[in-house]
């Protein structure tokens, strides 16, 4: 069962470039698709603070909400991918 949440809006390159990340790693999330209005977005202002996305969410690793694309992708690879000390 996939416990790491993504917040995203569809076409949005940002979350494209994190679900790349995490395809390659073969990681499952759950996804959920945000409004297109930033005043809609209180499901994700809850989570993070903010109303940008995207924003990741993984309760294994305590990450309640992070935002930046640049950011999540580098510690998905960090915790899951190459850069992962098991």
């Amino acid at each position: 069962m996939a416990t790491m949440e993504l917040y995203e809006l569809p076409g949005c390159p940002y979350c494209a470039k994190v679900k790349t990340k995490l395809d390659d790693l073969d990681l499952e999330y759950t996804s959920h698709e945000v409004p297109r209005s930033h005043s809609e977005r209180t499901e994700v202002e809850a989570v993070s603070g903010q109303t940008g996305v995207p924003v990741l969410v993984d309760p294994d690793h305590d990450v309640d909400g992070m935002p930046e694309s640049d950011d999540i992708v580098a510690y998905l690879d960090e915790t899951y991918g190459s850069g992962a000390t098991n």
